[in-house]
This record gives C-alpha cells, sequence and structure tokens, in this order.
C-alpha cells in the first residue's frame, strides 16, 4: 500500500525485517561518510544495522541485500545525478535536529520510535531557518552562483556553521595536527 511505511524489504526472495528508526539510519549514513572504513566496512555496517536477521544472509545475497538496503534509504526514489556535498549528517546535526523538530512539532530525538521516512518528511520540509539559510548557501556556492552582500556576510560572520570540513581518517588528522604543532598552531 502506498500509505504504509515499509517494515521490511524484499531481496532474493524474501521478506527481510528491517530496523526503520531514523537512529538506525543516520548510524549507517554516518558509517558511510566515515573516511576510517574501507567500502566492506561500510556494507557491513549498513547490512548489520539495517537488518534484523543479519546473520541470516547469505554471501551470494549480500549485494543484493546491500542494494536493496540503500534504496530503503532513498526512500525509494530513482537514483538522480549526484550533486555537490552540501550537506553532512554528523557535522550539521546541530542545525538539523532544531528545524526538524520545529517541522515536527515536538522533539524527535527524545521520541522512542520515528521511521526513516517520516524522519525525512519533516527534513524536506524544513523552511526559515537556520539549516535552510546554511544548506542554501552551500548550494550556492557549490553551482559557483554568486552571493549576494546579505549572503556573504552571513557565510562570514557563521563560517564555522557554514564551511563542510572536510572528513579526514585518523591517520591525516594527525598528520595535520602534527603539521600545524610544528607551526606553533
Amino acid at each position: 500500500m502506498i500509505y504504509e511505511l515499509p517494515r521490511s524489504i524484499e531481496f532474493g526472495g524474501k521478506r527481510w525485517a528491517i530496523r526503520t528508526d531514523f537512529r538506525d539510519v543516520l548510524t549507517i549514513l554516518e558509517a558511510l561518510d566515515d573516511p576510517n572504513l574501507d567500502e566492506q566496512e561500510k556494507a557491513f555496517v549498513v547490512l548489520h544495522n539495517l537488518y534484523r536477521d543479519f546473520g541470516k544472509i547469505r554471501k551470494e545475497d549480500a549485494q543484493a541485500a546491500f542494494d536493496a538496503a540503500i534504496r530503503f534509504i532513498d526512500r525509494d526514489m530513482p537514483p538522480g545525478t549526484p550533486g555537490p556535498r552540501t550537506m553532512d549528517w554528523t557535522q550539521d546535526a546541530p542545525l538539523i535536529f532544531p528545524a526538524v523538530n520545529a517541522v515536527a512539532g515536538c522533539e524527535v530525538r527524545a521520541k522512542k520510535y520515528l521511521h526513516w521516512w517520516t524522519f525525512c518528511g519533516y527534513f524536506m520540509e524544513i523552511r526559515d531557518s537556520t539549516a535552510a539559510t546554511v544548506f542554501a548557501l552551500r548550494q550556492k556556492k557549490a553551482k559557483g552562483k554568486k552571493l549576494e552582500k546579505w549572503e556573504k556576510d552571513y557565510w562570514r560572520d557563521n563560517a564555522g556553521i557554514c564551511k563542510l570540513r572536510a572528513r579526514l581518517t585518523d591517520e591525516e588528522q594527525a598528520e595535520r595536527d602534527a603539521i600545524e604543532k610544528l607551526l606553533g598552531g
């Protein structure tokens, strides 16, 4: 039915129960963005965190299970052309949650359960918020569009939340920290 939220997905000729709470999916998204994990480790996190019967997935069905998981996370939306990165679920959490809460009319993190697709619906309706402003400015800059004066001022005055930080491996961060220490930073 089109009005029901999925709690299972199908692959390999079988329906599989999944974890559908937004926190489970955000954990997956955080892992997918983790530069310290290789592709196999990321796939493990996806499968382990989404499927309730993860241990019963046959090795030959792993790719189909992964593909079905990504389709669920993407809300069965047709894939589009990937654009420039303008958001980071981890970095932007302090912006995202207040905006989502405003749309939902409650503190979503206090809810015992909230389906991922419902959370995404709230997220897509974010308007007139710091998050919406920051995401719009990032989008504009990523597309090479000229910022208006107030936008330039906002970006400069709020650079800490506007600029997306590079995702570094632990090794890269240690190297960067060592260089900064040598330079007296």
